[in-house]
């Protein structure tokens, strides 16, 4: 890395952060006074976030129950009463609360008046339903404002949403729905990507079919076509108002409920099996989203945000929380490839985006196509971008400095962050009060004790890499998975990584290193980490070597057991497809060689078509694993690609 910033927030700039201020009024003149609170005195941290935030709710006189003493056993604010669904519509004015567009450029806005009165229809319709607190609400539906107003309505009454995204095939949408059993299940007609329509309604009666508890389909209709199921009624139809207009008496009725009430259930990949079943308490995900959003993104009333997502990935969850602070919420649905590389870039300008969310792949695919989106947009409403689904690579930080970020000046707050499904939210994240530097996560999220600890559960020195864990206790920890009723499941999960050492941790399954600044940079998850020699290498370090080549445009590596060691397998996809010579396997090796060590050279290079992700951009490296193994793999439907699984097929040899 370097010690000369990326970016350096002005004076002004730092002055006036919500996080300044925030922590004056704690007594904490920089965000490592702050951080310190936030993890030696939680109950006072997360009180204040609490009232400075101003929650709707009765916050209790216990801001932390310790219980039965094991950090998975604390509980924050356990008399508490709140509504998660009243604290993201707090104002029914004429404010903008939702802007919603798709690849066809078809682009809807919703009032926080409209929202309110859409989502006292859906609870109306709800409640004729039976829908009772604890019941689970499923949607199969695209990034559109019904769906905002499908978890509101669902929220609002205490039932337990869940989503996934309508890429989904039969058998991915089961697996996850069919776990939780749900009473509603919502679904779109069909969406748009990549200039193609997509029905849904033929896989939705398969969908139906198995789903035994669900007592009532409901289909949006998105690409208004097709005859619907014979269970199925269509949206309209189900609220029995006109949705142009609306009920004027219709308003959600907001039901206090506890500060652990499950809220939603979330999905892990599931590429290493069937998708855990994640549930997470309403409390925790939104004092842990204020936090993060209002503390650490810096938004604030009237700003808009945007996060490239669909609805199967916690980051949509993350993006709707942003209504609790009084922003506005850019929803985009189909591909960002579409017409141009630019059209997100084109919804920045015409929308007046301030917080702009993508993909590190997303922003790699820009760089390998030479997009220089700051010479042809203007890009000034941008305070900050944020990017996470895989580590930001160094060269990735450059490239939007120098061709995102507006010019001269660049005062632009890139806030790589990183964390999951598993907390739906943040451990490592962005600060708009200090410097940026090249290829680093700025530090920890506030609460979040973070540490980096070798095997022996010993912290390793700055720049040594290691397991990513935390500590101390904080807020959206899930309240555990679905049937897992001992909660076994859960414990092996997070906390069973360092319990013969005799330590009680969070342990998060990345390989990570500790930078001097005070930042950290991810080398991979820990589970795909490759041994030869036993020496442990990060993944992400040695792709991003081998994508510096001009002649490779991606990589993946495996570990495979040869000869009583691991030896590093790497595919590459080339910028040009032609047969993999001699003479550039060589050129890979010299190259990994003279840039990380001789550790890191691959005993077997393949180049292959293709190379599998999750559907949130991460490489499948397991699955991989599973297929040079031999082995099934066992949730393909969790890809968003599985097809290209099929390029691994014998293509490397065995060792018997």
């Amino acid at each position: 890395m370097t010690d000369e910033p990326l970016w350096t927030p002005s004076h002004d700039r730092v002055a006036a952060a919500n996080l300044t201020g925030f922590g004056a009024r704690l007594g904490a003149s920089n965000f490592a006074e702050l951080h310190e609170i936030s993890t030696q005195q939680p109950d006072t941290f997360w009180s204040a976030v609490w009232d400075d935030s101003g929650v709707i709710g009765d916050r209790g006189a216990r801001a932390l129950d310790r219980n039965d003493g094991t950090m998975r056993g604390a509980r924050f604010f356990p008399d508490a009463r709140l509504n998660f669904a009243e604290n993201l519509m707090r104002s029914s004015n004429e404010d903008i609360a939702i802007v919603s567009t798709d690849e066809t450029s078809q682009t809807r806005t919703m009032t926080r008046a409209r929202l309110h009165t859409l989502v006292g229809q859906i609870v109306e319709a709800m409640r004729r339903e039976r829908v009772q607190p604890g019941d689970r609400v499923a949607a199969w539906m695209a990034n559109i404002p019904e769906t905002v107003a499908i978890m509101l309505a669902a929220s609002s009454i205490g039932a337990v949403f869940s989503s996934t995204s309508p890429d989904f095939g039969v058998a991915g949408v089961v697996d996850r729905f069919g776990q939780i059993e749900p009473v509603l299940l919502f679904a779109v007609d069909g969406y748009h990507y990549g200039g193609k329509r997509h029905e849904c309604l033929n896989r939705l009666r398969e969908v139906s079919s198995q789903l035994a508890t669900v007592r009532r389909v409901v289909v949006v209709r998105n690409l208004n076509e097709g005859a619907l199921p014979e269970n199925a009624v269509e949206f309209n139809d189900w609220l029995g108002a006109d949705p142009a207009v609306g009920a004027p008496t219709a308003r959600p009725t907001f039901v206090p409920l506890p500060f652990d009430h499950p809220l939603a259930i979330l999905y892990s990949s599931g590429t290493t099996g069937p998708p855990k079943c994640i549930v997470h308490r309403a409390g925790g995900l939104l004092l842990k989203h204020l936090a993060e959003q209002r503390l650490q993104c810096d938004v604030r009333p009237g700003d808009r945000v945007f996060y490239f997502t669909t609805c199967g990935w916690m980051m949509w969850n993350w993006l709707v929380s942003a209504l609790a602070s009084d922003a506005t919420i850019v929803l985009f649905d189909g591909s960002p490839f579409h017409r141009s590389p630019n059209a997100l870039f084109d919804l920045v300008d015409e929308h007046k985006i301030t917080h702009f969310g993508i993909s590190a792949k997303f922003i790699d695919s820009l760089r390998n196509e030479s997009v220089a989106p700051n010479t042809t947009h203007d890009l000034g409403s941008i305070r900050a971008l944020c990017s996470t689904g895989s580590p930001l690579v160094a060269e990735g930080f450059d490239y939007i400095y120098d061709h995102i970020a507006v010019q001269p000046d660049r005062d632009l707050h890139v806030a790589s962050i990183s964390g999951g499904t598993d907390l739906c939210g943040c451990l490592l994240m962005g600060d708009p009060t200090r410097p940026v530097f090249r290829g680093e996560i700025q530090g920890p999220a506030l609460g979040i004790a973070s540490a980096v600890w070798d095997d022996d559960a010993l912290p390793v020195v700055s720049g040594e890499t290691g397991e990513l864990v935390c500590t101390v206790a904080f807020p959206s920890m899930p309240l555990g998975f679905w049937n897992d009723p001992d909660g076994s499941k859960y414990r092996s999960a997070y906390f069973d990584r360092y319990v013969e050492q005799g330590a009680d941790v969070w342990a998060h399954g990345d390989f990570v290193a500790e930078t001097e600044h005070g930042g950290y940079v991810i080398y991979g998850r820990s589970d795909a980490t490759l041994n030869p020699g036993g020496v442990r290498i990060g993944t992400a370090e040695l792709y991003r070597q081998v994508e510096a080549l001009d002649e490779v445009t991606e990589a993946l590596a495996i570990g495979q057991p040869w000869g009583g060691d691991v030896r590093i397998v790497l595919f590459v996809r080339l910028a040009i497809p032609k047969p993999l010579s001699d003479e550039l396997q060589a050129k890979i090796r010299g190259w990994v060689r003279s840039q990380c060590s001789p550790r890191h050279v691959p005993a077997v290079i393949v180049a292959v078509d293709d190379l599998p992700r999750t559907r949130s951009g991460k490489l499948a490296e397991l699955a991989v694993a599973d297929v040079v193994a031999g082995r099934v793999v066992r949730n393909r439907e969790s890809l968003a690609n599985p097809e290209a699984l099929d390029g691994f097929i014998n293509r490397v040899e065995l060792q018997t």
